[in-house]
């Protein structure tokens, strides 16, 4: 199985997205400073995934996402959910 995904950070609240075929794996390296890109955004949470059976799919909706328009429907799709408000921030319980 392939990964896209998308983590929220707890220090700037921006999104990053990825793909990957290991997701446990790659919150851990982002988390453990491991990744340039994330690296001084620590502590990052998994806030949203889609799986896929084809690398290539995962890939795509990776590139789709970082693009103007995907990036913009990515952030509708997350508020629509539930998982950012209107502000594009995390919506914690409570």
């Amino acid at each position: 199985m392939f990964y896209f995904y998308v983590l929220y950070s707890l220090k700037d609240n921006r999104l990053y997205k990825g793909a990957t075929s290991n997701l446990l794996r790659r919150l851990q390296q982002h988390n453990a400073g491991g990744t340039r890109s994330t690296k001084h955004r620590r502590p990052l949470i998994l806030l949203y995934f889609e799986e896929y059976a084809e690398q290539s799919a995962a890939l795509s909706r990776e590139r789709w996402s970082k693009s103007l328009e995907g990036g913009a429907a990515l952030r509708e799709l997350l508020k629509s959910a539930g998982l950012l408000n209107e502000e594009g921030q995390i919506n914690l319980p409570g």
